[in-house]
């Protein structure tokens, strides 16, 4: 496969690449996939229950849950050393994403009309402007 070369010279065909920092596995290999994957499956958990809690009626509630899900996954991934899949990108990267998009979803819900819980003036001046 070494002489298989594309156009430039380059290798036709992607043989390696680096994996994230902090994607090894969470369990040994010889553990059950589930237990090697438990950071990801524990956001997913997360995420699940708050969409059902939503569908169930209780859309402020599950909405919260869906954004502390993600703050789970920003916490895991900046305080473990090998989060298995949970890890996409760098450390920085995932942190600053997993944490951004909780706050957001979890300032969203806390807004949200009828009775919102909180008022961010800039944050309604950007969602009326948008939603007109």
């Amino acid at each position: 496969m070494s002489g298989d070369l594309g156009p430039g010279g380059r290798p036709a065909v992607t043989t390696s690449t680096a994996r994230p920092e902090g994607g090894g596995r969470t369990a040994p290999g010889s553990s059950p996939a589930p237990a090697r994957q438990w950071p990801i499956l524990l956001v997913i958990s997360g995420a699940v229950i708050g969409l059902v809690v939503t569908a169930a009626g209780a859309f402020r509630a599950g909405v919260v849950v869906v954004g502390f899900a993600l703050l789970v996954g920003g916490a895991l991934r900046w305080g473990m050393q090998s989060v298995g899949m949970l890890a996409v990108r760098s450390r920085f990267t995932d942190v600053i994403t997993y944490g951004i998009l909780g706050v957001a979803i979890i300032l969203l819900a806390l807004m949200a009309q009828p009775d919102p819980l909180i008022r961010i003036p800039f944050l309604e001046d950007i969602i009326h402007f948008s939603v007109r």
